[in-house]
């Protein structure tokens, strides 16, 4: 607190759960201005904790929601990174409220440049059970099955050694090992690069309640590389595809689906480069980091402004 208070700003922005406490009372006891960004689904996030006892994690989640609630009763500004993490805050309290999309800054994310396609897949993001990455790997086994060996690049975190140990024994237990590369985390300034190496990129989240609420960024920064995405059909990012054709949803968990959307997108080279295309517009057109720092700004305007008039 005594940190924050040296700063004397003009707002003060909180973004995790655990500094709370300090948004509340910088808001209550020194009459601050306080935005709370909630910029995930905290509570969902507490359920798949795999370090918490499972009867901890319900305890933890709501813990962290009423929290939040809270936050949104008192602070002056309440942000969140999706619609449906704000729904349940949308009418608590008189905080003003926002929606700041984590679409891609296009500064990192240039124009495609035509480049020699290493592989047919990437996926991008943590390594894990929930994220859907065996569903991919058990994709990738039934398309050789079928036929159609695939090169899958793989490229993120995994909750520990453990998570990533499984995920290399599947690769081998699958006989998928000259198919796949598993790579960690990159810097960021690498993702357009790292992304633009494949044909097709893949978001095959699983039907957890966090993935319910949160937008997944890696469609659309896949999207600003100029590539197609085959995603899991949520609720979050089902109406970011729309009627334009961006690339194919998939039911969540169905390797299968998964499989045949695969298959039939590779089957069709014009189908790639039309999605890629028109993926890449709608990003420059609309998805991209500009527009919601306007957006925030303008948020910021009007909680300074709305303080001033008390």
């Amino acid at each position: 607190i005594s940190a924050a208070l040296e700063q004397n700003a003009g707002i003060y922005h909180v973004h995790s759960p655990e500094l709370i406490p300090a948004a509340l009372l910088l808001k209550l006891i020194f009459g601050k201005r306080v935005v709370y960004d909630t910029r995930e689904d905290f509570p969902g996030m507490m359920l798949t904790k795999t370090y918490l006892p499972p009867r901890w994690r319900k305890l933890m989640s709501r813990i962290v929601a009423g929290a939040e609630s809270l936050a949104a009763r008192v602070v002056d500004g309440f942000i969140t990174a999706d619609s449906g993490t704000l729904k349940p805050h949308a009418k608590t309290g008189k905080s003003q409220k926002l929606v700041f999309y984590n679409f891609p800054n296009l500064r990192y994310f240039p124009e495609p440049r035509a480049v020699e396609k290493q592989f047919e897949l990437v996926y991008r993001g943590g390594l894990s059970e929930r994220a859907g990455t065996f569903v991919l790997l058990r994709a990738v086994r039934l398309l050789k099955e079928r036929g159609t060996p695939v090169r899958l690049l793989m490229f993120g975190y995994a909750d520990n050694k453990q998570t990533e140990q499984m995920l290399r024994d599947a690769v081998l237990s699958l006989g998928i090992e000259s198919q796949v590369t598993l790579q960690g985390v990159i810097p960021h300034d690498d993702m357009a690069a790292t992304l633009s190496r494949a044909l097709i990129a893949v978001c095959p989240l699983q039907r957890i309640p966090k993935f319910l609420n949160n937008i997944p960024v890696k469609v659309f920064e896949s999207w600003a590389c100029g590539l197609p995405v085959i995603a899991t059909d949520l609720p979050p990012i089902r109406p970011f595809f729309g009627k334009r054709p961006y690339g194919v949803l998939v039911k969540a968990g169905d390797t299968y689906a998964l499989a045949n959307a695969i298959g039939a997108l590779l089957k069709s080279p014009q189908r790639i480069a039309e999605y890629g295309r028109q993926a890449r517009q709608v990003v420059v057109e609309r998805y991209n980091n500009d527009r919601e720092i306007r957006k925030l700004l303008n948020f910021y305007k009007g909680v300074l402004s709305c303080q001033q008039g008390h």
